[in-house]
């Protein structure tokens, strides 16, 4: 973490064309309420989601690893407001705590080994305060994703369309990979090859409990519906303090 499509600033430019305002985004804002507090949100990408929260008067504090990414998240509205921190999860350390902690768009995903998800786990804890929450989801992986993910469409930009199709590569124990190959109008293509984790809940679980983190509940939808392990598509879970 990051790939190609989150650190090259031409495929960045793309992010928030290609992943616009939707229900998760609703789900999020709506965690982080009206009344004023602090809230970090890890992994903030090009800040769309942290935009929203600031504009509601919280304190925010955007971090992400990818330079490009970041570039784009400070041209927001609300920019100037927040704190952008380059950083990822794992080595975060910023010496104060926050009432919400949010990692969305599935960045959890990118934390492939044991080792990288606990040291998120315990940075989330390091910076949780008393009372607070940390929110965050995955898919579920008894669905087909690979079917699903089947994409060959195009992408209407002000430089031109660009042409999005998605390969599955394949699987291994619990990681999938996939390239998106994006094709401009100028004919540049550039390859984003990526690797996701679909751990299970209760992998997910006892790797947060071990750092003093303890699910308060999951949800299975981004209406708020409770987990089904059959048929929801999505781990939305929420963690408190031991």
């Amino acid at each position: 973490m990051p790939d190609a499509h989150y650190d090259d600033p031409r495929l960045a430019a793309l992010y928030d064309l290609a992943n616009g305002w939707s229900e998760d985004s609703d789900y999020y804002l709506a965690l982080a309420g009206t009344t004023p507090c602090r809230v970090l949100d890890i992994g903030c990408g090009t800040g769309i989601i942290t935009d929203a929260i600031a504009a509601r008067g919280h304190v925010v504090v955007g971090a992400d690893p990818s330079p490009g990414m970041l570039a784009v998240a400070r041209t927001k509205s609300n920019a100037d407001s927040i704190r952008w921190i380059e950083s990822d999860a794992q080595s975060l350390d910023l010496g104060e705590t926050f009432d919400l902690i949010i990692l969305t768009g599935h960045a959890f995903q990118a934390l492939v080994e044991d080792a990288d998800i606990q040291a998120a786990a315990a940075a989330m804890k390091r910076h949780l305060a008393q009372g607070g929450r940390v929110v965050f989801e995955s898919r579920n992986p008894v669905i087909d994703w690979p079917a699903r993910w089947a994409l060959a469409g195009k992408l209407d930009t002000p430089q031109g369309v660009v042409r999005i199709t998605r390969e599955y590569l394949g699987s291994t124990d619990d990681c999938m990979t996939f390239d998106l190959r994006y094709v401009f109008s100028d004919s540049l293509e550039l390859v984003s090859h990526s690797k996701l984790r679909f751990a299970d809940l209760e992998t997910i679980n006892a790797l947060f409990r071990a750092s003093g983190l303890v699910p308060e509940k999951v949800c299975g939808e981004w209406d708020g519906s409770l987990f089904d392990p059959a048929s929801s598509p999505e781990m939305i879970f929420h963690f408190q303090h031991a």
